[in-house]
């Protein structure tokens, strides 16, 4: 039949509906649902690929049009029954697993044939089609139950002792196929199973940064006051080598905002750059300090001191074996790409760093805590790379008894020769366990007198405990650093090895007295969390501080010269002038500001060596910019750091001042670093308020 001869029917008038007629066309369309029902030709899915933008039956009388085999008798007994095939049609349309093919033209006469024949009544037959529509409708549900059933039966299942392999690899399908089995799976899962990672790599569970209701929780610690030197001569304090305060401030200011000012420790933000000091000759002087006194850049009545101290570098012949326990948090929140894979790719570049005869176990703790990785040698590197691999995501957070573990595979495998370390990484708090701050404190600190440290790997945003993790670090004689980037990684775990896993000191403080004849006030920037009391500088019980091979620590004094025009303090009108707490040495001392005081331990010794150096005027500048490069971009980190923390003592002195004095002053900037923290100040500057 040609489309002229389609067109003469046209013309011809319309035949009166037939009961004979509508029963056909019934019956054919019943039995045409029968025949499909098992899908011979569907896609590996058996979900029904329907266009989501014109369902219903139009597209099957375009098919009819263009098959040229409908008559005209036949198109008005399927215009009578159209609401039976549209009501088919759209209950098949919410049915996922469901594939409904057109029938062929012989199928059709030949189901047309066999319907003449039966001729039930019209209810009759509609009261069928609904039972049957009914009945396919609990197969289809009882089918979509099964396939949801043999999915989860075949899932990965994370143990609590162990690292679960990844998931073997299935066979290819069709891509519009496993598009359309992964949107059907997606539809019949609750939203609670929804992003859930069972093992392997990473997927799926993405957490945005958190800019508004911020669970991270920091030390509040008032900023250091300004002191009068005649009453109040000595400061002491334990050194800090830590970092994890500008990677957390340039995550912040990256993403648009200006951190917490609690999150802002100044001593963090200055240590966190390497300084070109002076380093000692040998291992048995672990440590050589540099100062410099210049002006104050915001103050101009005022001084500032600079401490700089560099640890001996250890040779590669030098450097003791390494006896590592990598303790991994795989806590369902550690699975966005920013946590648990950025961890697993800095622990690769550790192992690729450490040498063969060095030592690497592996604790996972999430739901429950296990060892995947008994204690390995780096020659074996593929066993441990495997081991890392395997590792996925998933459950609470028992971190409290994966340390327990932890310690108890670091005193199996204890070498008093080798330096016994575990690397705790996690992205948050301990919310399930022994989770009071003082009995991890307690814990550690045992293990410390033991000879294991403790370090800590921060990762992540929005529940990150950053006060514990201070904590736990400072009493396990580790660093606390925080991995915004997989680049920041690299730079704590590879770049830092060295100063980061071997100490070349240990228990390390400093104090500095003030000569109340030439300084009548001072104030330390920074290292509010690390002040120590004035006995306890010659006691060698108080915990303090390690230095690292090669490590460089910063400390910046402001001080008010006696004759200043406006000072901080002014003296009481009622009582006597304070009287200096110690006499005051005229003669030799008159061309000092200050005598520093260092004290500290070799790595395997008990008691403390002290050292000492007077901070004269023949170590002042003139003007700042007479100063080394690296005390004056110091100078604007610690600018910088003062401005983030809302300090009141820096009379007008702003983000364009740090740029201007770090900028000439960055020096030789391999990494970048430098030039990175000048953009940083600008996103400070355009940041809102």
């Amino acid at each position: 039949m040609t489309n002229k001869d389609l067109d003469s029917l046209n013309s011809l008038p319309v035949p009166p509906p037939r009961d004979a007629a509508k029963s056909a066309a019934l019956s054919a369309a019943l039995a045409a649902f029968e025949k499909t029902e098992v899908a011979p030709q569907a896609s590996a899915s058996n979900v029904r690929p329907i266009s989501e933008v014109q369902p219903g039956p139009r597209r099957s009388i375009m098919t009819i049009a263009r098959q040229h085999y409908a008559l005209a008798a036949s198109l008005a007994a399927l215009v009578v029954a159209a609401p039976v095939a549209f009501q088919i049609s759209q209950s098949e349309r919410d049915a996922p697993f469901e594939i409904v093919r057109a029938p062929a033209v012989e199928e059709y006469k030949t189901a047309t044939r066999e319907s003449a024949q039966l001729k039930p009544d019209a209810d009759e037959k509609r009261k069928i089609a609904s039972e049957m529509i009914a009945a396919a409708d609990a197969e289809r549900q009882r089918e979509a139950e099964s396939v949801i059933a043999a999915k989860r039966a075949s899932a990965p299942v994370q143990s609590a002792d162990l690292a679960v392999p990844p998931p073997p690899p299935m066979a290819a399908k069709p891509a519009v196929s496993g598009l359309i089995e992964r949107d059907a799976t997606r539809r019949m899962q609750p939203w609670s199973n929804l992003g859930a990672v069972s093992g392997g790599e990473s997927m799926g569970y993405v957490l945005p940064d958190v800019v508004g209701d911020s669970r991270d929780r920091f030390t509040t610690a008032d900023q250091n006051p300004i002191k009068q030197t005649a009453a109040d001569p000595v400061s002491t304090f334990s050194i800090d080598v830590d970092t994890a305060a500008y990677a957390f401030v340039r995550r912040a200011l990256n993403a648009g905002r200006l951190p917490p000012q609690a999150s802002v420790r100044t001593e963090e933000m200055i240590n966190y750059f390497s300084y070109d000091y002076p380093a000692p000759e040998t291992a048995a002087e672990p440590f050589k300090p540099t100062v410099t006194v210049v002006p104050s850049p915001w103050n101009a009545a005022n001084k500032l001191v600079h401490i700089g101290i560099r640890g001996y570098d250890l040779k590669s012949t030098e450097r003791p074996r390494a006896n590592l326990v990598f303790l991994i948090d795989t806590s369902g929140s550690m699975a966005p790409q920013d946590r648990l894979p950025l961890v697993k790719n800095g622990l690769r570049m550790l192992v690729d760093e450490l040498k063969p005869d060095d030592t690497v176990a592996l604790v996972t703790y999430a739901s429950g805590s296990g060892i995947a990785l008994e204690p390995t040698k780096i020659s074996e590197k593929s066993k441990i790379l495997a081991a890392l691999d395997r590792l996925g995501a998933g459950g609470s957070t028992a971190g409290a008894s994966g340390i327990e573990d932890a310690y108890r595979l670091a005193e199996a495998n204890f070498d008093k020769s080798a330096v016994n370390r575990i690397i705790l990484a996690t992205d948050g708090d301990f919310n399930v366990g022994l989770t009071e701050d003082g009995d991890l404190k307690s814990l550690i600190e045992r293990k410390r007198v033991a000879g294991i440290f403790l370090s800590i790997l921060g990762v992540g945003a929005g529940n990150y405990n950053d006060r514990l993790m201070q904590t736990l670090a400072q009493n396990g004689n580790g660093v606390a650093a925080y991995a915004d980037t997989l680049n920041e990684a690299r730079k704590v775990l590879v770049e830092e090895a060295s100063s980061t896993l071997f100490p070349i000191a240990k228990d390390v403080k400093i104090q500095v007295e003030w000569n109340p004849a030439r300084v009548s006030e001072y104030r330390l920037l920074g290292y509010e969390t690390r002040a120590l009391k004035r006995e306890d500088f010659n006691n060698d019980k108080v915990d303090a501080g390690d230095i690292g091979s090669g490590h460089t620590v910063t400390a910046i004094y402001e001080i008010t010269p006696v004759g200043a025009e406006k000072k901080s303090v002014d003296d009481l009108r009622y009582a006597a002038p304070a009287k200096p707490a110690a006499p005051v040495i005229a003669a030799s001392a008159s061309n000092e500001l200050g005598f520093l005081k260092i004290r500290a331990k070799l790595p395997n010794a008990e008691t403390s060596t002290p050292l000492s150096l007077a901070i004269t005027d023949a170590l002042a500048k003139p003007a700042l910019a007479d100063a080394a490069p690296d005390v004056r971009f110091a100078t604007a980190v610690a600018g910088f750091a003062e401005l983030l923390r809302g300090s009141p003592h820096l009379s007008g002195f702003t983000y364009d001042d740090v740029l201007a004095l770090a900028g000439p002053a960055r020096g030789e900037d391999p990494f970048g670093e430098r030039s990175e923290f000048l953009n940083l100040v600008r996103l400070a500057k355009s940041a809102p308020r």
